[in-house]
């Protein structure tokens, strides 16, 4: 599982990179912060409310583990991508990267995997990702609609990927793929 974990945590930091950047850039140039505002606000809005409160002890200027206390693992992740670029820049995700669809297909069918044997923290992570997705609209809202009927056990590539384009339905196949070769072992 720590496998999984690695590869969930960088696709979570990838997809979060703009957030994490912002709040890097705040720590370093406080005049930023009136920019992140708002960023902040939305995020509360959108039920971020733990990440929020979290992100504001950092810009406060509160930097050590106990931060994480009580965090998901999705925001803990996010906050540690956080810390570790304030103190080093290089290590802040690529905030112009496009996350990779083929990349993203073994680490989404291991957690679905997971979470179809019960394990609870997959769960939890695959229920935060598919709310994302479904928030961002297009194939990955359709995608995230899905991920119920993937857990469920569901295999049939045209009821998965129905209404999506040719990326969706590529990476409905991929996914599928990757459950294949995890139900094989």
């Amino acid at each position: 599982m720590s496998k999984l974990l690695s590869e969930q945590k960088q696709q979570i930091v990838q997809f979060h990179a703009a957030l994490i950047h912002n709040v890097v850039m705040a720590c370093h140039h406080r005049e930023l912060l009136p920019q992140l505002e708002p960023i902040l606000e939305t995020s509360a809005q959108n039920g971020w409310d733990s990440l929020v409160a979290v992100i504001r002890q950092v810009l406060n200027g509160k930097r050590d583990v106990s931060v994480l206390s009580g965090l998901d693992a999705e925001d803990s992740a996010i906050i540690e991508a956080i810390l570790h670029g304030i103190q080093d820049p290089s290590t802040l995700p690529d905030a112009d990267a496009k996350p990779d669809p083929a990349l993203a297909a073994p680490g989404l069918a291991s957690i679905i995997n997971a979470a179809g044997r019960g394990d609870v923290t997959a769960l939890h992570m695959l229920a935060n990702m598919s709310e994302q997705m479904v928030r961002a609209g297009g194939d990955m809202a359709k995608l995230g609609g899905t991920m119920r009927k993937f857990v469920d056990g569901e295999r049939d590539p045209d009821k998965l990927a129905r209404g999506m384009s040719v990326q969706g339905q590529e990476l409905v196949y991929a996914i599928l793929t990757e459950l294949g070769k995890l139900a094989s072992h």
